[in-house]
């Protein structure tokens, strides 16, 4: 069975990136997905650091890690405002897109594409644009490592 192609992100600020990011432009790359709310403290004692390590262990392969604020609950405590300040306070340097606020529903756009669960979810893209790990809640980072360098050592 193939995997499903990843969903392309619907977001509407980005934050560390000079200019909006499609996973599209990002085929022939291995992407984590690191989707995330300030506000879970799942998320942020160990999702966020672990996307920041990747981030910095990675850096010199092509594995792109990306950063979805994906907010599904607290909408007027998680505003861009607080999410920048959490951002420089935490040091955090990968992309963050802010998750497309969806009319009909709490969860966000993307989170809904994705059928996430909740936050913290990782999600690992393959070279070819197919969804290869989808993760929800605190993953081992030698587990995600070891998927992530699996995805990286196939051939472009």
């Amino acid at each position: 069975m193939t995997s499903p192609l990843a969903p392309e992100l619907s977001v509407s600020r980005w934050f560390n990136a000079p200019a909006p990011i499609a996973l599209e432009s990002l085929r022939g790359r291995v992407v984590m997905l690191h989707a995330f709310q300030m506000l879970c403290p799942g998320c942020v004692a160990h999702g966020t650091p672990q996307a920041q390590r990747a981030h910095k262990l990675f850096r010199d392969t092509d594995l792109a890690v990306i950063g979805l604020h994906t907010v599904f609950e607290h909408h007027a405590a998680m505003t861009p405002v607080s999410l920048e300040a959490f951002i420089h306070e935490y040091r955090l340097t990968f992309p963050i897109g802010v998750d497309q606020a969806s009319d009909d529903s709490a969860a966000p756009v993307t989170m809904r594409r994705y059928e996430m669960r909740g936050t913290p979810t990782c999600i690992l893209v393959g070279r070819d644009g197919t969804i290869r790990h989808h993760g929800f809640g605190q993953e081992d980072d030698m587990m995600i490592g070891a998927v992530i360098g699996t995805l990286l050592a196939e051939a472009p």
